[in-house]
């Protein structure tokens, strides 16, 4: 599942590593969300006021200063999860455009997470200026990666002959990238 030598020198690089990746989450180095942070905020700023998922994207990359911008890969399968599990309703405006509304669970849900959701804003506002801007396309490109293969495998229902093409893809980009 892992290419040997990445998960390992990971593992070595970062005490407590493993029981990280096991939960899914890697280190906290650079990452701008952590998990679920991401679908916090999207459900944050349709609470705000009905968006498009354009808005969402140049929303965030304005709150972050330019230095992020979520890709559409990212964003609209958070939407439509959000509008999968209740807490987000889809309509449309005059132009025929898909526009993305909290519900009142949603909002709900906002509340209930409130101090998370102002932690990430402030986190946003405090974000360290002499960051390498680069960490944050890196990011950005792995999370579209992300929701690419879990769109596939998850909202389409691979075939076992798929998720073998996608698990060997990975392990061959993965490959690719301790080459560099």
């Amino acid at each position: 599942m892992f290419c040997g030598n990445s998960y390992e020198r990971a593992r070595a690089m970062h005490p407590g590593f493993a029981r990280h990746w096991r939960h899914g989450r890697g280190p906290r180095d650079g990452r701008m969300f952590d998990g679920g942070d991401l679908r916090l905020v999207i459900l944050s700023l349709i609470a705000e006021k009905p968006r498009h998922g354009y808005e969402i994207i140049k929303e965030l990359g304005e709150r972050v200063g330019g230095d992020y911008s979520p890709s559409p890969g990212v964003v609209y399968p958070t939407l439509t999860y959000l509008e999968e599990i209740g807490h987000a309703t889809l309509a449309t405006d005059h132009a025929s455009r898909k526009l993305y509304e909290a519900t009142a669970e949603g909002r709900a849900f906002l509340e209930a997470n409130k101090a998370q959701v102002e932690a990430i804003f402030a986190r946003f506002s405090g974000a360290d200026e002499d960051a390498a801007p680069a960490i944050f396309t890196v990011r950005r490109a792995v999370e579209n990666l992300r929701a690419s293969v879990r769109l596939r495998v998850l909202a389409q229902k691979a075939s076992p002959e798929q998720i073998q093409a996608i698990v060997d893809a990975l392990d061959e980009t993965a490959k690719r990238i301790e080459k560099l």
